[in-house]
């Protein structure tokens, strides 16, 4: 991926399963278009995860939300803290939002989860029964 210097490419990708699993355990804040999951990660770089499900659309719509959060995502690089993981949840009326409705909702959606207690401080998951 070819970005600026604080652009995408400078972002951590989420791939595995587990990973955007533990961040839908985090912090999270919706608008009508996208939404964002937020965890603290050991990581030094911040992590991100792109996510459209089937009731989005068909596979070119799902493709195409993807692209704009990806494309959003990288406008709002400099926004994402460090030893974060997130996840945007790309929802149907991203098709039809303009490109700065979506930079800006989502620069408001990383604002808000970036806030809350529970994203400061690195999980070690979940607790065991008995403890």
């Amino acid at each position: 991926m070819k970005a600026g210097p604080m652009g995408i490419a400078s972002l951590r990708r989420l791939t595995r399963r587990s990973e955007f699993l533990r961040a839908a355990r985090g912090d999270r804040a919706g608008r009508p278009n996208i939404a964002v999951q937020a965890i603290a990660s050991a990581q030094p770089l911040a992590g991100i995860g792109f996510t459209v499900s089937k009731k989005v659309g068909n596979a070119p719509q799902r493709n195409r939300v993807k692209r704009r959060l990806r494309a959003a995502a990288g406008a709002c690089a400099e926004y994402f803290l460090p030893q974060h993981d997130y996840v945007l949840v790309g929802r149907r009326e991203a098709l039809t939002a303009s490109f700065g409705d979506l930079v800006a909702d989502l620069e408001k959606l990383i604002a808000r989860v970036g806030t809350t207690s529970s994203t400061r401080h690195p999980s070690s998951g979940r607790r065991k029964k008995g403890q």
